[in-house]
C-alpha cells in the first residue's frame, strides 16, 4: 500500500533548481575571503547557513510529499469503482487532509475539496460542506486569487507544475491529480449541494421521542398480546349466560322423566 501511494523517485534534474543559491553563496564567500575575512569564519557561517537552508527545505518536501500522497490515497477512495472501503479507511484518509489544513494555513484549494469528498463519503456532510465551500465559493478556493504564497505553497506549486510538464515521471501522481481536479470542476457544485441537502432534512426528518417511541411499540405489539376477553360485549356475555341457566333442567326435573318414562 506504501509502495502505491508513494510519490515517484525525482530525477537529478532536480539539482538545476540549486545552481543559482549554490553560485550566489560561492560568489559572497570568494568576495569575504578576497577582503580578509578569516577562513575559519566563513567555514563556520557557510555550514550554518547550509544546515539552516537544509532544514527548512526538508520540512517544505516533506510538507509537499504528503499533499500529493494525501491525493493518491484520495483518488483511490473517490474513484467510481466496485471497491468497498472500511470505515477507519476512510477516516485515516480524511486525518491526513486534516493534518495538511492544520499545519499548512495556506492549504491549496484542491486539498480542500478532497477533504470535503472524502466527509461526504463518511457521511460527516457539516465538515463535507465547511471545505467544500471553501474550495468551491470562498476567495481562498479561487488559485488566481493567491498572490503572497508560503514557502509551502511556493514548493507545492513548483512540483505540481513539474508533474504536469513531465507526467511520465510521476504517472501515478499525474493521473490522481488530473483525475480530482476533473471532479472538482465537474461535480463539486452538486456534492456540495446534495450535503447541504442533506443537513437540512436530516433537521426536519426527526420524530418526537416520545412519539417514536409509542409508534414502535405498536408496530412491535404481538398478536398474543391482544386481549381476546374483549371480543364479546359483556351485554351479550351475559344473555348467553342467562339462556343457557333458563334452559338447564334441574335435576329433580331430570328424575322425574327418567322416572315417568320407566313407569310407562
Amino acid at each position: 500500500m506504501s509502495d502505491e501511494i508513494s510519490i515517484e523517485t525525482r530525477s537529478g534534474a532536480a539539482l538545476t533548481g540549486k545552481a543559482p543559491a549554490m553560485l550566489t553563496l560561492s560568489v559572497v564567500a570568494l568576495m569575504l575571503y578576497v577582503i580578509g575575512f578569516p577562513i575559519f569564519l566563513l567555514a563556520f557561517f557557510g555550514a550554518l547557513a547550509f544546515f539552516v537552508w537544509k532544514v527548512f527545505t526538508s520540512e517544505s518536501r516533506t510538507e509537499t510529499r504528503r499533499i500529493f500522497e494525501f491525493y493518491l490515497a484520495a483518488n483511490e477512495i473517490l474513484r467510481d469503482d466496485d471497491r468497498r472501503w472500511f470505515g477507519f479507511e476512510l477516516r485515516e484518509a480524511a486525518a491526513r487532509g486534516e493534518r495538511i489544513v492544520r499545519e499548512m494555513p495556506t492549504a491549496p484549494p484542491l486539498v480542500h475539496f478532497v477533504l470535503g469528498a472524502l466527509y461526504q463519503k463518511t457521511g460527516d456532510h457539516g465538515s463535507a460542506v465547511k471545505h467544500l465551500s471553501l474550495a468551491l465559493e470562498e476567495k481562498t478556493g479561487d488559485e488566481s486569487a493567491i498572490v503572497f504564497p508560503s514557502g509551502e505553497l511556493r514548493e507545492y506549486v513548483r512540483m505540481l507544475r513539474r508533474i504536469e510538464r513531465a507526467p511520465a515521471e510521476a504517472p501515478l501522481t499525474s493521473a490522481a491529480v488530473r483525475s480530482l481536479e476533473r471532479a472538482r470542476k465537474n461535480r463539486g457544485s452538486k456534492m456540495l449541494e446534495t450535503s447541504r441537502q442533506t443537513l437540512a432534512t436530516g433537521t426536519t426528518r426527526e420524530l418526537d421521542p416520545a412519539a417514536a417511541d409509542s409508534t414502535h411499540q405498536e408496530r412491535q405489539r404481538p398478536e398474543s398480546m391482544i386481549d381476546l376477553s374483549e371480543e364479546p360485549s359483556s351485554a351479550n356475555g351475559k344473555a348467553a349466560a342467562g339462556r343457557s341457566s333458563s334452559d338447564r333442567q334441574t335435576i329433580s326435573e331430570v328424575l322425574h322423566e327418567i322416572y315417568d318414562g320407566n313407569v310407562q
